[in-house]
């Protein structure tokens, strides 16, 4: 079978701090009165996307990739939109070292486009100035961890890059995209206080997130803060590192998208528009999430806004 973009059905989730706009404002089809998280681009078992268009229809996109011979585990790249009504907890997540020794997994390094934010929202990136791995460890063991955390002011638009190892957790009022590293490992510090939907206090993971922790200086948070760079056809390269390379794309006319050869990934985060490819043309909506097919031509025309993720 000759491969064609392939448009991916959200897999969403509604923790305790998720909000309503990527149902009424998104569109994103769920059950449930709230979305957390919509999973755009996932092949991990229990959160793999469905394939909604073409031959492969109905399809668990784990099945399709080992058409050609590849495993889940290889599956580079995991992206989601989140919507916070409420704070996140604080967190943070291992490096591939570290969790290959002691989970058998790898990493996660993960980079945040902010796409709305409300006034006055912030992001918690790092520590405040002076304070040191010890300081932050007898904090967090006196349950006094809010008192040396670095907050951030944010606005639509920015971009975050988030290491593996860095304290952090996304403020309430804030919806984002999250492009990351496969991986699911969260190490939870601090909650808040507050239940779960069971009624009781959240999981913590202190000793390992103590493990993995590494004091981020304000001035490292602030190169963290991804520069936009202008390119042609109204391209701007959001982040590029190791684990992926993100790009944002302002598309107003028929534009040719850049030819990968891994794993490439669109997400339409504003406007609509079509996919050409192969003599056929496929619909872009706010919110619509395409595998794409490596080292094939694809062009794009509409007035949107698209995100293209490559591993």
């Amino acid at each position: 079978m000759k491969p064609y973009p392939l448009l991916l059905e959200p897999v969403t989730k509604s923790p305790i701090w998720g909000g309503t706009r990527l149902l009424s404002e998104w569109k994103i089809p769920s059950q449930a009165p709230t979305i957390g998280e919509a999973w755009v681009l996932s092949v991990r078992k229990a959160e793999q996307n469905t394939i909604a268009n073409g031959e492969w229809a109905g399809k668990r996109i784990g099945e399709v990739i080992a058409q050609y011979g590849a495993q889940e585990t290889d599956f580079p790249l995991l992206v989601k939109l989140l919507d916070a009504k409420e704070n996140l907890s604080v967190q943070v997540h291992p490096d591939d070292a570290y969790a290959s020794r002691v989970e058998n997994d790898r990493g996660k390094t993960e980079m945040w486009h902010i796409l709305e934010a409300d006034e006055g929202s912030e992001l918690i990136m790092g520590l405040r100035e002076g304070v040191s791995r010890a300081d932050f460890a007898n904090a967090v063991r006196a349950g006094k961890t809010e008192l040396v955390l670095n907050h951030i002011r944010v606005h639509a638009g920015e971009t975050y890059f988030i290491p593996a190892g860095m304290p952090h957790a996304i403020g309430k009022g804030i919806l984002l995209a999250e492009i990351q590293q496969n991986c699911d490992l969260t190490y939870r510090i601090w909650d808040y206080n507050r239940l779960g939907k069971d009624g009781k206090p959240r999981e913590l993971h202190v000793e390992k997130a103590l493990d993995v922790v590494r004091p981020f200086t304000a001035e490292e948070v602030e190169n963290l803060r991804y520069q936009s760079k202008p390119e042609a056809d109204r391209k701007t390269v959001l982040a590029v590192c190791p684990q992926f390379c993100v790009e944002r794309m302002e598309i107003t006319k028929k534009t040719d998208l850049p030819e990968k050869r891994g794993v490439f990934h669109l997400l339409c985060v504003q406007g609509k528009g079509k996919l050409f490819c192969g003599g056929s043309s496929y619909p872009v909506t706010r919110g619509s999430s395409y595998l794409l097919p490596p080292e094939t031509g694809i062009s794009a025309s509409g007035k949107m806004t698209i995100l293209l993720s490559e591993a």
